[in-house]
């Protein structure tokens, strides 16, 4: 592992170093142990399953997950490139298990707040709990597109949360036709990965290169500029001029998709343009995982949270971390649900013993594939602070990738992002994963 990764991983898991160590306290278990539940089974709700397990065995933790085995949105767009295996993305629950750690497949319909109990679908009784970790990921705002829905998105794939849309999108793009159009829609900020349209524009368009070079992509952007704008931009001329087509919104045109119709094909923007797409990817408004909203943890379809602990404002003893949770500046990503968990972790820890809550410290880096051998990255270190009087996570010491890197600088910071990945999914599922497709 090269020394830049050893340093991104070692800040990666900081939290999880907080709670091991032999000075922090342990949970005072009372009459028996602390009853801890976890929703959602991505990297943030296992990474604080883990944390709390391994710091203390006695601790009783249930992780609820409808889904039996979890396939990464992270990662998902270099399947779409032909550079990862679907198998080498999609990970089972049985080294959580062996933790210790009951894992339950099955999905949270309610929480009761007030007398601290989760219902499940398929559950008897409602579960007790003594600290509770909201970990749902996202849900879509289908009714902002006209024509769009879960249904239409069997056909018009959104692929933006990792599993079977992945994989549909995928064998959508196998079976285009050389010459076809691909449509791709990028949603209104806030949304999960802010760069990854735009890597995903860049894999998409590598495997029309390679696999269908007559057939071309078209992206119509919400927004007026997006992350790694430069870095992006200058893939696109390099590597794929002819091939994509950037449509940003501007004073002029409006380039949000307003309409679809999954039957012809026609995606339809707020300017009034249209294209028939033989292969339309359509990335729509997003929002908190239901859960969080059904449980009154939301506000303007996101969960309010202290910055120091992501701990809800919205109910005692119930944290919200990872892609559903306003970080501010702290953007929506694997890496900060992670970074988020360590500290959410060692928060539960001190508050189940009493004991003084230090402020947390966090950490994010997000990489995004441009070409063979070759992505940038955009990160930095966020702390809590305040901004017109209110608590705000604030980002201090940015970096990112600049559009005349070297060669050897982008090939770097792949091989980084690639041991980034196996790393973490070992750390996560206890699996070493399936090596890049090279």
């Amino acid at each position: 592992m090269t020394e830049i990764t050893r340093r991104e991983f070692s800040l990666l898991t900081a939290g999880a170093s907080l709670v091991a160590a032999s000075g922090l306290p342990r949970p005072a278990l009372g009459s028996g142990p602390a009853r801890i539940i976890v929703i959602g089974g991505g990297p943030g709700g296992v990474t604080v399953a883990n944390r709390l397990k391994s710091s203390d065995p006695r601790l009783d933790i249930t992780l609820v997950e409808p889904k039996e085995k979890y396939t990464t949105c992270f990662y998902s767009n270099l399947y779409l490139g032909g550079f990862r295996s679907f198998k080498s993305i999609t990970h089972d629950y049985a080294g959580v298990k062996k933790r210790g750690i009951d894992v339950v497949t099955d999905t949270a319909t309610a929480i009761d707040t007030k007398a601290k109990t989760v219902t499940l679908a398929r559950g008897s009784e409602p579960m007790k709990y003594d600290r509770l970790v909201v970990a749902p990921g996202i849900d879509f705002k289908y009714e902002t597109i006209e024509g769009y829905s879960p249904e239409a998105a069997k056909i018009m794939p959104h692929a933006w949360q990792g599993g079977e849309q992945t994989w549909l999108l995928k064998e959508k793009l196998l079976a285009l036709p050389d010459g076809g159009l691909v449509v791709m829609s990028a949603p209104p900020n806030p949304y999960r990965c802010p760069p990854g349209p735009y890597e995903r524009a860049c894999m998409i368009a590598h495997f029309l290169k390679t696999k269908k070079p007559k057939a071309k992509l078209i992206l119509f952007d919400a927004k007026k500029t997006y992350s790694k704008q430069a870095v992006f931009e200058e893939a696109f001329e390099e590597y794929y001029k002819g091939i994509i087509e950037i449509n940003l919104t501007n004073e002029i045109d409006d380039f949000a998709v307003v309409k679809v119709d999954a039957a012809t094909g026609v995606v339809t923007t707020k300017a009034g343009r249209t294209e028939r797409a033989a292969l339309a990817n359509i990335i729509p408004a997003q929002k908190a995982g239901s859960i969080a909203a059904h449980a009154g943890l939301t506000e303007n379809d996101w969960c309010p949270v202290h910055p120091e602990n992501f701990a809800s404002t919205k109910a005692r003893d119930v944290y919200v971390l990872g892609d559903a949770a306003i970080a501010n500046d702290m953007p929506k990503s694997a890496y900060s649900a992670v970074s988020q968990a360590g500290v959410v972790a060692a928060d539960i820890l001190a508050s189940l013993e009493g004991k003084p809550r230090a402020p947390g410290k966090y950490r994010n880096t997000c990489w995004s594939m441009l070409a063979p051998d070759n992505s940038a990255k955009i990160g930095g270190d966020y702390v809590p602070a305040t901004k017109d009087g209110k608590p705000y996570l604030e980002v201090k010491e940015p970096f990112i990738s600049k559009p005349d890197d070297s060669a050897e600088l982008r090939r770097e910071t792949y091989q980084e992002s690639a041991e980034w990945y196996q790393t973490l999914v070992a750390d996560l599922f206890g699996e070493a994963p399936e090596k890049p497709v090279r």
